[in-house]
C-alpha cells in the first residue's frame, strides 16, 4: 500500500511538472499518480508494451496521469 502511495506520488508529481502545471496538490498528485498507474497499465496492456521494475511503474503511471491532467483541463476548459 505504501509502495504504491510513493509511486502514485512521484508520478503525479511528474505528470504535474510535464504538463507545466504546479500540480494539484499532495493529495491530487498521489490520486492522479494512482489513477495514472491505473490508466497507463491498462493503455500499455492493449498496446503490448511492457516495462519492467520500479522505473516502469512510474513511467507507466506517468503517461495515464499525463493523459488524465489533459483529460481534466479539456473538461474545466484550462490551457
Amino acid at each position: 500500500m505504501l509502495y504504491a502511495l510513493i509511486v502514485g506520488l512521484v508520478a503525479g508529481l511528474l505528470a504535474g511538472w510535464i504538463m507545466k502545471g504546479s500540480g494539484y496538490g499532495i493529495i491530487w498528485d498521489i490520486v492522479l499518480g494512482i489513477l495514472g498507474g491505473a490508466l497507463g497499465g491498462w493503455l500499455f496492456e492493449k498496446l503490448n508494451i511492457s516495462w519492467g521494475g520500479l522505473a516502469g511503474q512510474i513511467g507507466t503511471a506517468v503517461v495515464g496521469a499525463v493523459i488524465l491532467i489533459a483529460i481534466c483541463r479539456m473538461i474545466a476548459g484550462k490551457k
